[in-house]
């Protein structure tokens, strides 16, 4: 059973209202597809039914079995067939169970062990196998998770990482059966040396998480399935005997964005209820807004979603971890399938956030270095009313492919482009992982996303 210290597990509010637009990119408001609350609603022209049929994007994503989509369904939560980073936040808890079984404390020792518990040492793909292993003796242990091989540098981000590359059909919602699966891996270079821990928080034998995951904001799609790959992880541990003897204890809360503080709340009130951990955030923008506070006060943060690069080198102290994968690789799985589709001249429309110009960036090295050229990059403010401004740039460049580096703000970019005849039906147009979901086709269609 998974018991709560402070405040019991939380059970996200159902957002009332429209379906906000996908996004789950690694930035400042990190993924973007996800539901519009009836309150800060944004009206935008109503894209047109089927126009976003060729549309074609990223994502971390490995090709989930059906039953462990089954089990994520089971969570209590409703996931609207959306499993993004679910099994990233399913391997988070995992990893840092086995972390402190093997450190033997909940205290800030156990951080010491997360790098070493992904990579080396005697292969296992489940708590209980890895358990029985380090229970029998074993030292050295490598785990291969639900999300992929994890292969963690020693700066705690995977070296490795697999992407789905997804396509919208003329139902607006992506194709499944069209996603295909690449394997990228980071440069050599990437591999740093051990980051070492510092500090000396002491444990209480009690391993205690929190979650920082956003349940509302431009992310708030990410939630649910973030939230329940904690959850079975949670359950399948718990039900094996726990850590250290006792029950995992887990305490839940919402991220919101950067537009709000609703994230330095949450940090306030789960430190302040003693965890171990902070689970989060989605954005990579919300994660530098807080990780100060937390690694400050000695608690690890592990973030299943934040891909920007400021987070590769950022001083942590040792205690900042994710398995999303930098958007280095993502940029280079973009940079390959743009050129493989034969464009010759790409325009970028991005974010002006850690996450838009830092995936631009990765984006225009990978497609260049294979013979492509980027012809425009339109760099826009999300918090904007209109980018009718930014549309016709796209329009006057000529590209023969456009790539939207975007949240939920794309929905509205989307249907500016189809009204100026460069949708997805006249030029090759691209997304990322920050707006490529089945909610951006519903925002699309509505004309109305949340802000």
């Amino acid at each position: 059973m998974t018991r709560t210290r402070g405040r019991h597990l939380r059970v996200a509010a159902v957002l009332i209202g429209l379906t906000l637009l996908a996004a789950a990119c690694g930035s400042d408001d990190k993924k973007a597809a996800g539901t519009a609350s009836s309150s800060g609603a944004a009206s935008a022209p109503k894209g047109t039914p089927g126009a976003l049929a060729g549309l074609k994007g990223t994502t971390p994503l490995v090709d989930l079995p059906a039953d462990f989509k089954a089990q994520l369904d089971a969570q209590g939560l409703d996931l609207k067939t959306v499993y993004n980073y679910g099994a990233e936040s399913y391997d988070i808890v995992t990893i840092i169970a086995l972390a402190v079984d093997l450190a033997k404390t909940d205290g800030i020792d156990y951080a010491k062990q997360i790098n070493g518990v992904t990579r080396g040492g005697t292969k296992c793909t489940s708590f209980s196998t890895c358990d029985a292993l380090i229970k029998a003796g074993t030292k050295d242990i490598d785990y291969d998770g639900a999300s992929g091989p994890l292969e963690f540098s020693g700066n705690g981000e995977p070296t490795v990482a697999s992407y789905g590359i997804q396509q919208f059909v003329a139902s607006d919602k992506i194709d499944d059966t069209k996603t295909t699966f690449k394997t990228a891996k980071a440069p050599a270079s990437a591999d740093v040396p051990e980051v070492p821990v510092e500090g000396t928080r002491a444990g209480d034998g009690t391993l205690k998480l929190g979650t920082l995951l956003p349940e509302t904001g431009s992310l708030a799609f990410l939630g649910p399935p973030e939230r329940a790959g904690v959850r079975l992880a949670l359950k399948q541990i718990n039900d094996a005997g726990g850590v250290l003897g006792k029950p995992v204890e887990l305490s839940e809360g919402d991220s919101g964005d950067t537009s709000t503080d609703i994230a330095s709340k949450t940090v306030d009130r789960e430190l302040g209820e003693g965890v171990d951990a902070i689970i989060g955030a989605a954005s990579s923008g919300v994660t530098l807004t807080v990780i100060d506070k937390i690694v400050n006060a000695g608690v690890v943060q592990f973030s299943p979603a934040n891909t920007s690069k400021k987070l590769s080198s950022y001083p942590d102290k040792g205690l900042y971890f994710r398995d999303a994968p930098s958007d280095i690789l993502q940029g280079q799985v973009l940079g390959d399938t743009i050129a493989a589709d034969g464009v010759n001249n790409l325009a970028i429309i991005d974010r002006n956030d850690a996450y838009g110009t830092g995936l631009a960036e990765d984006l225009t090295t990978a497609f260049t270095g294979s013979g492509g050229k980027v012809i425009a990059t339109v760099t826009y403010d999300q918090n904007a009313q209109t980018f009718d401004a930014e549309v016709s740039k796209l329009k006057d460049a000529g590209a023969d492919g456009i790539m939207i580096i975007g949240f939920a703000e794309s929905a509205r970019i989307l249907a500016l482009m189809v009204q100026k005849g460069i949708g997805p039906s006249s030029v090759k147009v691209y997304g990322c992982d920050g707006n490529m979901g089945n909610t951006l086709g519903t925002d699309f269609e509505a004309g109305t996303i949340s802000k």
